[in-house]
Parts: structure tokens; sequence; C-alpha cells
């Protein structure tokens, strides 16, 4: 069982990092001269192209044991896949103007706007632990993007394309797990990555009719298909159920610190004593967000 677990662990850790590692490369690709759009629809492009395999070549079960979408579990499903494609595209949009390290600690504002998207949706006030993990993140947002301890300016269109990503995962988070759960998750991820091709296909449509460079499909695309929409749900999926909610939740926020060092190393952005302290203070707050969920399992096990 132990055993299990650490491979669960190990798993979550490994899909966690793949979202880690991904923006180093769009930036890298943007300094190729490759567009938001170009990188993006090679991204989710080949990514559904990639899940359709898998899941065309993954082993079936018997016939009368297999479990079949209908066109509304697909519906729901792509129209859920939306708001994946508008996360990235989003997040890409807002690294144009603003380094690595600072976008991915606006994307973790996700923690708090689940909160407050849960005790809205499910009309319950969160509790102390809840309350108090987002109060924690506000503190180390403000620390993380040295604001107050530098004289900088952030361009604003970057913290609001930054903030729109963090919105749009919330929102991917919620449908994610509420949707066709009775399908395999490569058959889900196929579905819902066909919504985000959708959306960013309407979205790339200029940059498409002006003409793409088909460089970046095997330049950048597979690359980012395989750490963005590929490996990510295979590693998370099969490792999240070896492990309790409230562990998964804690270890897939090494997507931060591994963010954040692939940027220092790759692309040189500095990273000072105060930024540290925050991201710091804002994976605190996931464990503190996490602490009942791990003593609920420990009290079971």
């Amino acid at each position: 069982m132990k055993n299990s677990a650490l491979k669960g662990g190990i798993l979550v850790a490994f899909g966690a990092s793949s979202y880690g590692v991904l923006t180093t490369f769009v930036k890298m690709s943007y300094e190729e001269g490759f567009t938001i759009f170009e990188v993006t629809f090679a991204q989710v492009l080949l990514g559904f192209l990639g899940l359709v395999l898998l899941d065309f070549f993954r082993k079936k079960k018997p016939v009368n044991q297999q479990k079949t979408a209908t066109k509304k579990n697909i519906l729901h499903l792509a129209l859920a896949g939306t708001s994946l494609g508008l996360t990235s595209t989003f997040y890409y949009l807002a690294v144009q103007y603003i380094s690595v390290s600072i976008g991915i600690v606006l994307l973790m504002q996700s923690v708090w706007m689940g909160v407050v998207a849960d005790s809205i949706l499910n009309k319950q006030r969160p509790g102390k632990l809840k309350i108090l993990a987002v109060f924690i993140v506000i503190i180390g947002t403000l620390l993380a993007t040295n604001v107050l301890f530098e004289n900088i300016t952030v361009d604003l269109r970057g913290i609001g394309f930054g903030l729109l990503a963090a919105t749009s995962y919330t929102v991917t988070i919620y449908t994610s797990n509420s949707v066709a759960l009775h399908l395999p998750s490569i058959k889900r991820s196929k579905w819902m990555l066909l919504g985000a091709l959708t959306i960013v296909s309407i979205l790339a449509l200029p940059t498409l009719i002006e003409g793409i460079d088909f460089s970046v499909f095997y330049k950048w695309g597979i690359i980012l298909a395989l750490f963005g929409t590929i490996l990510p749900p295979l590693f998370l999926t099969t490792g999240m159920p070896k492990v309790n909610v409230g562990l998964g939740a804690i270890i897939t926020s090494i997507e931060l610190p591994v963010a954040v060092s692939m940027a220092y190393f790759l692309l040189g952005e500095r990273v000072n004593i105060y930024q540290w302290l925050g991201i710091i203070l804002i994976l605190t707050a996931i464990v503190v967000m996490n602490l009942k969920k791990l003593k609920r399992k420990k009290q079971t096990a």
C-alpha cells in the first residue's frame, strides 16, 4: 500500500512538473518569433491528435464492460474544455508582457478563487483554515510579484491576462471534476481537448488566415503538446487515485517552484529572496488548505 502511494505521489509530481516547464518553452518560442496563437494552436492540435491515438491504441475492455460517451457527454466535455483552451491562451498572453515567475504566481490565484467559487456554488461559508490560506496566498502574491520592495513597473496587460488565466483555470478544475466522470480519463481528456481546440481555433483564425508558420509544429508544437496536454493527464489520472486528494493537491503545487526554477536557469529571470519567500507562503497556503483532508485520511487508514 505504501509502495503504491509512493508511486502515485511520484507520478503526480511528474505530471505537475510537466506543467511547470511549459511556460519557459513558450517564452523561448516567442524569442524565435512565433506568435501566441501559432504556439497555442500547434500545442492544442498536436495534443488532441496525440490523445486520439492514445485512446485508439489503449487496451480495451470487453465490449459489454466498455463505458461509452453519449452525445450529451461529448458536448458537455467539449464545453468544459473551452475553459482549458482559454486558460492556455490567457496564460500565454500574460507571459508576453510579464516574466514567467510572475505569470505562474498569478495563475496560482486559482487557489483563493477556488475557495470563493466553492462557497458560492455550495452556499457554504469557507472554514477558518481556508480563510487563513486565502490571506497567506494574498501576502505571498505581493511578495512573489516583487511589487513591495523594488520600484518596478509591471505591465497591467500581463496582470490582467494572468488573472483571467487563473479565473479560467478555476473553471477548468471544477468542470473537469464534475463532467462525465464514468468515462476513462484519456477519453475525457480527448473530448475536453476538442473543446479547447475549437475555442483556440476561433481565436487564432486571423493568424490562420494570414498564414501560420508551419515550422512551429515540429520546432515547438510537439514538445508543448507533450508537456502541456499529453503527459500531465496521463501522470495525474494514474497517480491521483493512489494518493488522497489532500496530498495530491499539495504535491501538484510543485508546479510553482519548477516553473520559477526553469525560468531562472533557462531564461535568466532574476528571482530575489522576497519572491522565493512569497512562493513558499503560497505553497504553505496550499498545505494549510488540505490539512483536514490529510488528517481525515490518517484517521480512516
